[in-house]
C-alpha cells in the first residue's frame, strides 16, 4: 500500500513538472524591446540596465543626477551587440510629480517606441532606531520608495493594457520582508511595494502584463556604502548573517525572472527561504513554484525561528553592553 501511495506522489509531482510550463507566461524577448529603468545611475538599477543592453534591448535611465546618468550611460554603451541600440538618459525625481514623470515618459516613448519593461529601482535607505529617526524622513522615504515606484508604473501602464503585452519590476530588499532593527523607516516603504504589486498583478494579468518584486540583500552599492555610516550596530550584526551581494549578481537574477514573467525574485538561499516564508497569498506563475512552497513552509519556519532567535540575542547583548558601557565611571 505505501508502495502505491509512493508511487502515486511520484506520479503527481512528475506530472506537475510536465505541465508547469503550459501555464507560465511566455517569456518576454529582450532583443529589441525598450526598457525603462529609474535609479539607472548607480548601483542595481545601472547593472539591471547593463544586463538588458546586453540582450539587445535600448534602454531609457531615469535618475535625479544628470552628471552620474551621463557616466553610466557610457558604461552601458559599452555592452551593445548591435549599433542599432540606443542608451536614452531622462533626469527627473520620479517621486515629486506624476505630471512630470508622465511627461518624460512619454518623451521616451516618442523616441525609442512603447515601453516593453519598467524596472522601478529607484530608492533610497536611512537606518536608525526608531526614536532616533528624524520624522521628515519617514515621509521622504514613503515618497522616494513607494510614490518613486507608482508614478512611473501609472505612466505606463495603459499603454501595456492597450498592447496587452509587458513587464513591471520593482525592486524592494529583503528588508522588505522581514521587519529588522533599525530599519523602521526602510522597511514600510519596501513592504508597501509587495502590497502594491500584488494588487496589481491581479488586475493586469488578463492583459499578459507581468510583476515581479525582487528581494535583494544587502548589496555592494553606493547607497549601501552610505547607509553603513549611520548603521545602528545593532543593524550591522543582523545584516552580517547573510554577507554582502555584488550588484551583477542581483542584476543577472532579478532581470532573468523579470523576463520570465515570475512574481518573487529572490538572490542566494536565505533569499529563496524569506520568499517561500512569506509567499502568502502572493501569485505564483508555476505549478512547480506552488508546489515547492507547500514542501518547503515547515523547514523553512523552523529555521526561520532560530535566526529570529539569534536576531534577539544580538539586540539583547548590545544594550546590555551599552547599558553597561554607560555605567562605567
Amino acid at each position: 500500500m505505501l508502495l502505491v501511495v509512493a508511487a502515486f506522489i511520484v506520479a503527481f509531482v512528475l506530472l506537475l513538472y510536465m505541465i508547469s510550463p503550459l501555464i507560465s507566461p511566455k517569456p518576454l524577448k529582450l532583443n529589441g524591446a525598450h526598457v525603462v529603468v529609474t535609479g539607472g545611475s548607480s548601483g542595481i538599477g545601472k547593472c539591471i540596465a547593463i544586463e538588458c543592453y546586453r540582450q539587445g534591448a535600448f534602454i531609457t535611465l531615469v535618475a535625479r543626477d544628470e552628471t552620474k546618468l551621463l557616466q553610466a550611460k557610457k558604461e552601458v554603451e559599452k555592452f551593445a551587440i548591435n549599433d542599432k541600440q540606443v542608451v536614452l538618459c531622462i533626469s527627473v525625481d520620479v517621486s515629486s510629480d506624476y505630471n512630470q514623470v508622465e511627461s518624460v515618459i512619454k518623451q521616451a516613448q516618442e523616441k525609442l517606441g512603447p515601453v516593453d519593461m519598467l524596472v522601478n529601482c529607484a530608492g533610497t535607505s536611512v537606518s536608525g532606531k526608531f526614536e532616533e529617526v528624524e520624522v521628515d524622513r519617514f515621509k521622504k522615504l514613503m515618497e522616494v520608495n513607494y510614490l518613486g515606484s507608482v508614478y512611473p508604473t501609472r505612466a505606463v501602464i495603459t499603454t501595456m493594457k492597450e498592447r496587452r503585452m509587458g513587464r513591471i519590476m520593482f525592486v524592494s530588499s529583503q528588508a522588505g520582508q522581514i521587519g529588522l532593527f533599525g530599519y523602521t523607516a526602510y522597511s514600510p516603504s519596501k513592504f508597501a511595494l509587495r502590497g502594491l504589486a500584488e494588487s496589481l498583478q491581479m488586475e493586469i494579468k488578463p492583459y499578459n502584463i507581468y510583476v515581479t518584486v525582487a528581494y535583494p540583500p544587502d548589496t555592494d552599492t553606493p547607497g549601501l556604502a552610505e547607509e553603513n555610516k549611520t548603521k545602528p550596530l545593532e543593524t550591522k550584526l543582523i545584516s552580517e548573517t547573510s554577507g554582502v551581494c555584488q550588484p551583477e549578481q542581483v542584476a543577472k537574477i532579478v532581470v532573468r525572472d523579470a523576463v520570465q514573467g515570475n512574481f518573487n525574485s529572490s538572490v542566494g538561499p536565505d533569499g529563496y527561504m524569506l520568499s517561500a516564508l512569506t509567499c502568502g497569498m502572493s501569485p505564483v506563475t508555476s505549478i512547480t513554484e506552488a508546489l515547492q512552497q507547500i514542501i518547503t513552509m515547515g523547514l523553512f519556519r523552523t529555521i526561520a525561528l532560530f535566526y529570529l532567535g539569534s536576531f534577539d540575542s544580538i539586540v539583547r547583548r548590545c544594550m546590555i553592553q551599552r547599558e553597561h558601557d554607560t555605567a562605567l565611571p
